[in-house]
């Protein structure tokens, strides 16, 4: 039904791959769903889930996976496709990066593309500063369904990638290309997958349709749905999916938006009540509605072999892009318009003529990807992924400290380690200073005595911004002499006198967390005055 002549059978000369490789050629309208040369080279080649990525397994931070209506950093987009599907991007590159206040994010084939691109961009109202181009070579437009999902790891960036379910090598490769330009951490979820069957809300729960279990007909429902929790750290609740003949994907992106913590948008169906994409819709709306969400019905419209959406749309901050159709009738974009004005008064909803693209079986969220903002804003942030589980060290045992990190520009200049003897309360002994971000660094255990030890890992960016982590547990050292840093506890800091005295046993009748120095942690008694006397007449070591 797409035309099988725009993709034909290729030599090794011809393809660069081996006899029988798949041929993309530039500028092509390449449907979402798989033409019918792709159906039948993967009828000869089935399409197999990757395996977690070398070794990386699923992330141990913890976990929350970025929902489209948070705050962005970004759009992800590929510039592919002929002169209307083009002409969409150009157009949501103007709305994104102005109303928007995100970077467009576009891959280019080649340096020349990228160059008329970015003029092109420009030229159709997009900020200059927002356009950002990457040379890189993808097989289609369709972004969603091969792009990187985002999650916060510690609140560190990282990409979660699938194996795309289409035969298009270089789409299917694009994440392990960004991930590692960015010098971000990816994982590798053992799914055969395209992400528009996919949605999410930042409070944990998320939606797919069943087209999922039939793409890995090797792992049953409850199976799949664990790698996503795994993951993802998410509950997915499974819909069934439209049939065929409405929807060639299939995919979730085409009927419902989960659009706020607490709204979810899913399309009703005026010219078909009652069928089977209606029954679907009205199923889940009711299931939702349930569970407490505010549910908002946008028209679903098949027409002439093609399924018109009013869900399929792009959000960014505190922009709304909406699919707008010329090729039916107004009143269906009218109503969608003043249903997502009227559910989000706050931001500003601009329609896009969609007419060019959605023959192809989909709309503006299938080709873009969301890429989040730095969730500490403009500092950086930092998850130390060490000394977790409360290790007894010695004095003069080799330690690493591992960690992740990430910044609002990518430009964290150095990395600090630094030692508390006090459960936090100060950190005056320097581990490492000055170290490069390279997510790992080793030193020596000091001679100090301490069961209520905390590591530090501090990173700096290149403005002076600084972000840290602590070890969640206590660490015990067991060394000779107890830290002075335990007894310093008054200013100037450095030198142990009667000021730490007395800001010592003020912190100790307020029940603070400068005098609790002594097991059992959490309450305030004799020990904790016997051990910082102990401490101070130690003196420093």
């Amino acid at each position: 039904m797409f035309g099988a002549a725009v993709i034909g059978m290729a030599s090794v000369a011809a393809a660069g791959g081996p006899p029988g490789a798949l041929v993309y050629p530039e500028g092509v309208d390449l449907p979402r769903g798989m033409s019918d040369a792709e159906a039948a080279w993967v009828e000869a080649n089935p399409i197999v889930a990757e395996p977690a990525l070398r070794g990386a397994g699923t992330p141990q931070g913890p976990v929350h996976c970025v929902a489209e209506y948070e705050p962005m950093d970004g759009i992800l987009m590929a510039y592919e496709g002929s002169s209307g599907w083009l002409l969409i991007l150009r157009q949501m590159a103007a709305q994104i990066t102005t109303v928007g206040n995100a970077n467009v994010y576009v891959i280019c084939d080649t340096s020349n593309e990228a160059t008329s691109t970015y003029n092109s961009m420009v030229n159709a109202g997009a900020m200059p500063s927002r356009v950002i181009t990457h040379v890189r070579s993808t097989n289609t437009i369709w972004m969603r369904d091969y792009g990187p999902r985002y999650i916060y790891e510690g609140g560190v960036r990282a990409v979660v990638d699938h194996t795309y379910n289409r035969p298009r090598p270089q789409d299917n490769a694009l994440p392990d290309y960004w991930s590692g330009a960015r010098g971000e951490p990816q994982y590798q979820i053992p799914l055969v997958h395209g992400g528009g069957n996919y949605h999410l809300e930042a409070l944990g729960e998320s939606a797919a349709t069943r087209l999922i279990a039939n793409e890995n007909g090797g792992l049953s429902e409850a199976q799949i749905i664990q790698l996503w929790r795994d993951y993802q750290n998410l509950e997915t609740t499974l819909h069934n999916p439209f049939p065929t003949n409405v929807d060639a994907t299939q995919h979730i992106d085409m009927w419902m938006q989960m659009a706020a913590d607490d709204v979810i948008v899913i399309s009703d169906w005026p010219l078909q009540p009652g069928s089977t994409q209606d029954q679907i819709c009205d199923a889940a709306a009711a299931l939702y509605a349930g569970r407490g969400y505010t549910v908002v019905r946008v028209p679903g419209i098949s027409s002439g072999g093609t399924h018109y959406t009013f869900t399929n749309v792009v959000m960014c901050n505190d922009l709304v892009l909406l699919p707008e159709y010329d090729n039916i009738p107004a009143t269906y974009s009218t109503q969608a318009l003043n249903a997502w004005q009227n559910a989000f008064p706050g931001k500003t909803v601009v329609q896009i003529d969609c007419d060019s693209i959605v023959t192809a079986a989909g709309v503006m969220h299938c080709i873009v990807m969301h890429v989040p903002a730095n969730s500490g804003g403009v500092n950086p942030v930092v998850w130390q992924s060490s000394m977790n589980d409360g290790p007894t060290l010695e004095p003069g045992d080799p330690v690493f400290s591992t960690w992740m990190s990430d910044d609002d520009e990518k430009d964290i200049a150095s990395i600090d380690i630094l030692l508390s003897t006090n459960g936090g309360v100060s950190f005056d002994v320097v581990l490492r200073e000055d170290v490069a971000d390279t997510g790992s660094s080793g030193w020596i255990v000091p001679d100090v005595a301490t069961t209520n030890g905390v590591v530090r890992v501090v990173a700096t960016d290149g403005d002076g911004n600084t972000g840290h982590d602590d070890t969640d547990v206590a660490i015990t050292i067991n060394g000779t002499n107890p830290s002075c840093n335990l007894a310093d506890v008054g200013e100037p800091y450095g030198q142990l006198d009667f000021t730490d005295v007395t800001a010592f046993l003020t912190a100790f009748g307020g029940m603070d967390a400068l005098a609790d120095v002594a097991v059992p942690f959490g309450q305030w008694d004799f020990s904790d005055i016997t051990t910082f006397l102990t401490a101070f007449g130690a003196g420093c070591p």
